[in-house]
């Protein structure tokens, strides 16, 4: 029993020893490693936590008014011209084929890309920027000081940077998007008991949202790519450079984001439209043909 105490005791003294010359390299509580990074942080003071809700008040806010700008320019431009074409092009004895409505939309979409592309630099640019260090950050405080800005410190060149990718992808997402909405329509107006009405809109546009995002996700790898490159990287380089890394896989990176932004983006757009223009049709006093009733 003595030698059974005595060991106990010898061991509590080395362990009490171990402790005593060994207590200083244990880091405190805080700064263990291996804990949850939430456990590591320290409690915010009020002024603190203040100060991030306005943070992320600002980007919020900036971040709209770069999303207004572009729609402002680039889907006011397309919807404009598509419906002017369209309507010139339309008479009563008969509508635009499919064939004609695909080159009217793609002619609609390419200058509502070429005027939107300054506030899509823009809206690219501050989506990228929190992912920058924050010695490499913009930091634009809203749509027109980064026009500004990107004027007088780039050139008014750099306002068009990417407009290439970008007019085509716009091309391709209204000629797939407007054209289609309209073709699918008059399918399923012509082959389904379906008549003109939400149900027919709906089925159409959600189509029509499925078909764009399709179309339009290899432009959108290289728009982005290109809007946010530090450098002036050349269109057949990053080609080659995408391809190298993912093969042809870098065409639908993103596919199921990007479906889950332009999918319900184009049912609520033409479900919007197709309202509005019954409601103006209303106010005019004319049919869906353009004739008075």
């Amino acid at each position: 029993m003595a030698n059974l105490l005595g060991s106990q005791g010898s061991d509590a003294n080395a362990h009490s020893g171990w402790s005593s010359r060994h207590a200083h390299h244990i880091p405190p509580c805080g700064q263990i490693r291996w804990l949850p990074r939430a456990l590591q942080r320290r409690k915010q003071t009020p002024a603190q936590f203040d100060f991030t809700e306005k943070r992320l008040l600002n980007f919020a806010l900036a971040q709209l008014s770069a999303s207004l700008l572009r729609q402002l320019t680039y889907s006011t431009t397309r919807f404009a011209v598509y419906e002017e074409l369209k309507g010139t092009f339309t008479t009563t004895a008969s509508s635009p084929s499919f064939p004609a409505l695909i080159a009217i939309a793609s002619a609609s979409g390419f200058l509502g890309g070429v005027a939107g592309n300054p506030a899509d630099v823009i809206n690219v640019r501050m989506q990228h920027d929190a992912a920058l260090p924050a010695q490499n950050r913009r930091n634009y405080k809203h749509a027109a000081d980064g026009l500004i800005r990107m004027t007088r410190d780039e050139g008014w060149r750099t306002l068009f940077r990417g407009v290439l990718p970008n007019s085509m992808r716009a091309l391709l997402v209204t000629a797939s998007q407007l054209a289609s909405y309209d073709g699918l329509k008059r399918l399923i107006l012509t082959h389904t008991p379906l008549v003109d009405n939400l149900a027919t809109h709906f089925s159409a546009s959600f189509l029509a949202g499925f078909i764009a995002t399709t179309m339009c996700s290899p432009v959108d790898v290289v728009k982005t790519r290109m809007m946010s490159a530090q450098g002036n990287e050349g269109l057949g380089t990053l080609l080659r450079r995408l391809y190298k890394v993912d093969g042809l896989r870098w065409m639908f990176r993103g596919w199921v984001p990007s479906f889950m932004r332009l999918g319900p983006h184009t049912v609520f757009t033409f479900l919007f439209l197709e309202q509005h223009k019954k409601i103006y049709r209303h106010l005019k006093g004319v049919n869906d043909d353009g004739r008075p009733v």
